[in-house]
């Protein structure tokens, strides 16, 4: 049962009054679980032919995916996934089938596709298997389209052959077989599709960050259009016949985002449509899959403007519109010919209700209430207004501003909730969770979309680059003032708070305008910009060059400047008032130790600072739990310091969560990371190379399957040099390797033979010279340099070899193109085909995956056995054995 507390005591009624907190009418203290906790339903939709509705709801304590037949009470659903943790999203394919969904694990982004068959039967209190489609480890796979030809089809991206680039697969979703359709060593960002499926456009990015559509002609890549770093520009979809696309560009001259529809083959445009009042970009089109047809567009400026483009939509829109009055609605979901919708039924103070609408008849049925206890009591939730302001710079700041429900706009205690991104999110009017919850504790809320907010032109965008802790944060600090002067805030009750860039924010704020805030209360912001460039995941590398427009270039002296002064770490010293940080320990974004330094920052200046952190989340927190409790200190956080209300009491599994993300402060510890560098040469090599015939077993074990293999090799003495030949026959043909070895064992030559290609590389000291595919490449390094290939383990065998041992030295990847570091490690002896065998592990020094263990016969001058994991295979693992 959800609480509602009245506060009744004359002395805490005395308090409220004086603090403006609590209207005459008493506001009642919603519980915060009416706010945070799972909501009995949410997230429905129709199943293609209207038969049935599939839903998510608690499952295990989790949100799971449910199905019901139409006809049916959501009481008689049953559950279809087990997940443990929150999904990112799900959705029916278009025939029905299957129900897919993304999720990660425990935050870490690494997304999988999984599918589950809504009509399969489970065991008692169990539910249908759910198939993983992607199984890679350290891999997040992209959904580009949903083929409407073919259902059983979806255009996916990988990045495990190269954990910075997505390569084109499609994807059967009956048996998750995968087809590589374009292998991505051009920089592609992203692939586009007309409506029949064919690849007819690549998004690519150069390292300054200018950006190319390529236009498929045939087997040629043509360039169509281009912008800058500063601009933007994209294809939302294509008319229909497939000859045109609909382009939305601010290239140039244009401020505001604009429609046009282009003709790829001429380049010729023609302009549709850019916002009417002139006021915000272009925010989006919805389009008629039957007909392929635009049925509406739409801006959002303080609220949402929808423009109608099909008469039928219009008058259904309308319609809807005339029932819910004062209410946003929204087509949720629709069957595959659009005559049956689930509608959306939304407002800054109302809690949204879901309806089915069937367009022929017009019936409205209410399905569900994600909420209905806060239903109960929507009365007491607070209006959000637009603001506008000027800035230090004269500048006009847009935002909004929640006023607690019954109470005088007049001295009140203040959070200023800034949002993430920062460059092109924005905060929007309508239901929000945390400022209802706040303004019910009595706090006044305002949310700025300072400058790099997106959604208002071009200008106003890019005034943020270069702007981190200087104009951005005038923005921010200038709103508070504006509260000042409207009498609005109480100048010493002003609290700062914000995720992701709001959590930046915070600590500059708290950094840079020590005077103006109470309190700061940072979830997942980075303090320190130097080691947020350096741990970003590997698949923004595209946007590496957008990353240093926005803060600098800490490569260059001016970029290092900008970043130091930019960096709330190094003004540590400034912060007087009590900060809580919240983190996620897999955060992939801003890692742990972005709160981990400012923590230490904090604690040796004897500084009031407090920490929570998830072992179990990322990037913010999504299990319930996590989050109830996170709730929970921030509301007792601020009631301390700005004297807002606090509930005290929280479920047992509440309390219990929240001792465990407590952090003592006094254990935090930060290590930076070390440079590694290989060592200058190798020590010299014993000479192990004797001529000879060997022969292994091989065994690859991929995805849950083996493949049994054969390798001969030869090692022949020519001239001078050392020739090791490995021959690998199998079920997918015969493979080649040769190499050869200065009599110092030192590389001279590889060539490859595989699938009818061939790769040869020539060794030279620093230099790589690589031949393959017709192109000419080049592998620089510098110092300890091993080649992989036919007779490492007899390098190997050549070192120095003994428990403990250690060495970094480089390697050729031939996946990248580029050199890369590895530590070679000796453990103890283990015993391989009757031989005493050193165990030698080569591990990437930037993937602890990528990972090969030999096991070295000293005496014999060679490898017993080696296993090699291959990342870039799902963690393929290839076993290798001599025969003996």
């Amino acid at each position: 049962m959800k609480r509602i507390k009245f506060f009744k005591t004359p002395i805490i009624m005395l308090l409220a009054a004086f603090t403006g907190l609590v209207s005459a009418q008493e506001t009642p203290l919603l519980d915060r679980e009416l706010f945070f906790g799972n909501p009995e339903i949410s997230g429905g939709q129709l199943s293609p032919d209207g038969k049935w509705i599939s839903f998510l709801k608690e499952y295990d304590g989790i949100m799971n995916i449910w199905v019901k037949k139409f006809d049916e009470p959501f009481d008689a659903a049953r559950a279809i996934t087990d997940s443990k943790r929150p999904m990112y999203g799900y959705s029916w394919s278009i025939d029905g089938k299957y129900i897919l969904f993304v999720k990660d694990k425990d935050g870490d982004e690494n997304m999988n596709i999984f599918a589950v068959d809504p009509m399969a039967k489970a065991e008692e209190g169990k539910v249908p298997e759910a198939r993983n489609l992607t199984p890679r480890e350290d891999v997040t796979a992209q959904i580009y389209q949903a083929s409407d030809k073919n259902p059983d089809l979806f255009l996916i991206g990988l990045n495990d052959r190269d954990k910075a680039w997505h390569d084109l697969y499609s994807l059967k979703i009956s048996t998750g077989e995968l087809e590589l359709i374009y292998e991505n060593n051009d920089r592609i960002t992203s692939y586009g599709f007309d409506w029949d499926d064919n690849l007819r456009l690549l998004y690519r990015t150069d390292e300054a960050g200018t950006t190319q559509i390529l236009y498929k002609k045939g087997d040629e890549l043509v360039p169509v259009y281009e912008t800058l770093v500063t601009e933007s520009a994209g294809v939302y979809g294509w008319n229909e016949d497939n000859t045109k696309m609909y382009l939305v560009t601010n290239k140039g001259e244009l401020d505001l985002s604009t429609l046009f529809l282009m003709d790829p083959e001429t380049g010729d445009k023609k302009l549709l449509e850019s916002d009417p009042e002139g006021r915000v970009d272009f925010g989006g089109m919805r389009m008629d899959r039957n007909t392929r047809k635009m049925v509406s567009t739409s801006y959002v400026d303080d609220k949402r403007r929808t423009y109608w483009k099909d008469d039928t939509w219009k008058e259904n829109y309308e319609f809807l519109k005339s029932k819910f009055p004062g209410r946003e609605v929204g087509f949720q979901s629709s069957t595959r010919d659009y005559s049956k919708f689930l509608v959306s039924v939304s407002g800054d103070r109302y809690a949204s209700e879901s309806w089915f609408f069937d367009t022929a008849t017009r019936e409205l049925i209410h399905q569900y209430t994600p909420r209905p206890e806060l239903k109960k009591v929507e009365e007491h939730l607070a209006p959000m207004k637009p603001i506008r302001y000027k800035s230090s710079d004269g500048l006009e700041i847009p935002g909004y501003l929640t006023i607690p429900q019954g109470v005088e706009a007049k001295n009140l205690p203040v959070v200023i909730l800034v949002h993430g991104g920062p460059k092109g999110p924005r905060d929007y009017w309508g239901y929000s969770s945390i400022v209802q919850f706040l303004a019910n504790r009595g706090y006044a809320v305002m949310q700025p979309n300072f400058r790099a907010s997106g959604g208002y032109g071009k200008a106003f965008m890019n005034a943020g680059d270069m702007q981190w802790g200087l104009l951005m944060q005038d923005d921010i600090t200038w709103g508070a003032k504006h509260l000042i002067d409207e009498g609005i805030a109480d100048p010493s009750r002003i609290a700062i708070m914000g995720g992701s860039y709001g959590g930046y924010a915070t600590l500059a704020g708290l950094a840079f305008t020590p005077d103006l805030y109470a309190c700061g209360v940072d979830i997942v912001g980075p303090s320190n910009i130097f080691t947020l460039l350096e741990s970003v995941p590997p698949y923004w590398e595209s946007a590496r060059a957008y990353l240093h427009g926005m803060v600098g270039d800490p490569n260059t002296p001016e970029g290092e400047k900008r970043i130091r002064e930019a960096s709330p770490l190094f003004s540590a010293d400034k912060i007087v008032k009590p900060l809580l940080i919240i983190q996620g320990a897999n955060d992939p974004r801003v890692k742990k130790a972005e709160a981990d330094q400012i923590a230490i920052a904090m604690r040796d200046r004897g500084k009031q600072v407090s920490y929570l952190l998830a072992d179990d989340e990322g990037h913010g927190f999504a299990k319930p739990v996590n989050n109830m409790a996170m709730f929970a200190e921030i509301e007792k956080f601020l009631a301390g310091i700005l004297g807002g209300r606090y509930q005290e009491d929280m479920p047992e599994d509440v309390a219990k969560r929240l001792e465990e993300l407590r952090v003592d402060i006094s254990t935090v510890t930060y290590e930076p990371k070390a440079e590694v560098s290989s060592a200058d040469a190798l020590p010299e090599l014993k000479r192990v190379f004797k001529e000879g015939s060997f022969e292994y077993d091989v065994k690859m074990s991929v995805q849950g399957q083996q493949l049994d293999m054969t390798m001969t090799r030869e090692v022949a003495k020519n001239a001078d040099q050392w020739v090791v030949t490995d021959v690998s026959r199998g079920p997918m043909g015969e493979s080649k390797d040769v190499m050869s070895y200065h009599a110092d064992m030192s590389p001279g030559e590889r060539v490859i033979n595989q699938a009818g290609q061939t790769i040869v590389m020539i060794f030279n000291p620093g230099i790589v010279a690589v031949k393959a595919m017709g192109q000419d490449m080049e592998i620089v390094y510098s110092g300890a340099f091993v080649s992989d290939g036919a007779g490492m383990d007899k390098v190997l065998a050549g070192l120095p070899l003994d428990a403990g041992y250690a060495l970094t030295f480089s390697m050729p990847d031939m996946m990248t193109l580029k050199s890369k570091q590895v530590n070679l490690k000796v453990h103890d002896r283990e015993e391989v085909n009757g031989a005493s065998c050193w165990k030698v592990t080569v591990t990437a020094v930037d993937n602890e995956a990528d990972v090969t263990t030999y096991w070295i016969n000293p005496e014999a001058g060679l490898a017993e056995k080696y296993e090699q994991v291959i990342p870039a295979m799902g963690n393929a693992v290839v076993t290798t054995v001599r025969k003996i």
